[in-house]
């Protein structure tokens, strides 16, 4: 896409928030449910094939305009930037991995937009060190055998195809494809959680799971190559999710400074309160230079996206957690009110510092780079 497509993009990925998402979304936090009416906006659109190439039947939209997606979703509602985001973190190594056979049985149907997927990563005992993990599965004839116990996995209990990473040898680990009508997988009790309500958490134990041998995704020794090629991609995708938090704050607050007045006047009008406008705007374009960068190096294939991509999910979640603050803050006691959206956006921002790597692991993924 040249500049002009992508701005065309993201108005019609505003429309779509404006009018078919951010009516639902505090319905969504306050109930705690799942995003239905979003996944079906998303469907509409045809915005889970984005992700996916031609090959594949997807649109083959490069990771720019995925990020523009996910920004303007998560401007408004961060469980549906969400939603779209794991689905495709979930189906995008076996796209990229799996066998033809694998592809044609997950992928394809999948990009009609009617499949909800989640990515298995973290254990109890532990999320950032992956090669500590404790699952296991065993070849067994045409078959494999998983066992183990995933933690925190996001659209447990809703979604149809869970990506599994288990160790497969000593040193060695692999990608599974498990649908949630195989004999042995079952699921915790659904986790309650300070923001994201609306996007279901739990976990996923596999007892004596048993996958038909094509359902390891490619080779089954290269799942951690596998993965950490795909969190470079996510991180950046993350990143988007926290930018259009921040810039959701921002908008509610220049909002309501324009409109709430002290003092025979409005908000807007103090000095004090234009300069942390001026200084959360700021923080934000900041951000979206460094994501739109980072985002771009992957397309490009440029040896340093993985830390652009640490750097992007790092600032722009930092970002985000300063400016919903800040956001709450301007709205005084009607900030910490259910009643306007900060409160929900403040929340939200949360996540983006600890998912998909702890932002303490993204400033040890960048200092590697910068000495290496």
């Amino acid at each position: 896409m040249d500049a002009q497509s992508y701005e065309a993009f993201r108005a019609s990925l505003r429309r779509l928030a404006l009018e078919r998402i951010e009516p639902h979304a505090a319905a969504y936090d306050r109930e705690q449910r799942f995003p239905e009416e979003s996944l079906e906006a998303f469907k509409e659109m045809g915005l889970v094939s984005l992700a996916f190439s031609e090959e594949n039947g997807g649109q083959g939209g490069d990771v720019v305009s995925q990020a523009i997606a996910l920004e303007e979703l998560g401007r408004v509602c961060a469980t549906s930037s969400l939603v779209l985001m794991v689905i495709w973190a979930g189906l995008g190594p076996v796209a990229k991995h799996g066998s033809q056979k694998l592809r044609a049985e997950v992928i394809r149907p999948a990009m009609a937009g009617n499949t909800v997927a989640s990515i298995c990563l973290t254990e109890p005992a532990g999320g950032s060190n992956l090669f500590g993990l404790k699952t296991r599965a065993e070849k067994t004839g045409n078959e494999w055998v998983l066992n183990g116990q995933k933690r925190f996995i996001t659209h447990a209990t809703r979604s149809d195809w869970y990506t599994v990473l288990a160790r497969t040898g000593e040193k060695a680990l692999g990608l599974f494809s498990v649908h949630k009508d195989d004999p042995g997988i079952s699921f915790g009790n659904r986790e309650v959680k300070m923001g994201i309500r609306g996007s279901p958490t739990a976990d996923v134990i596999l007892d004596n799971c048993r996958i038909p041998e094509h359902r390891a995704v490619g080779d089954s020794n290269k799942g951690y190559h596998y993965i950490s090629d795909s969190l470079t991609w996510t991180r950046v995708l993350i990143a988007a999710q926290a930018l259009g938090i921040a810039q959701g704050a921002l908008d509610q607050a220049v909002k309501y400074t324009s409109e709430r007045e002290q003092f025979g006047e409005t908000l807007s009008r103090f000095q004090m309160i234009r300069g942390k406008i001026a200084d959360m705007a700021t923080g934000i374009e900041a951000g979206r230079a460094l994501l739109y960068r980072a985002a771009g190096s992957i397309d490009n294939g440029e040896s340093e996206a993985r830390a652009l991509a640490s750097m992007a999910k790092l600032f722009c979640s930092d970002t985000a957690m300063r400016v919903t603050t800040d956001a709450v803050q301007l709205h005084g006691g009607a900030g910490y009110l259910a009643d306007f959206p900060v409160e929900r956006m403040m929340r939200d921002a949360k996540i983006t510092q600890i998912y998909e790597g702890v932002n303490e692991i993204q400033r040890l993924i960048i200092a590697k780079h910068v000495y290496g």
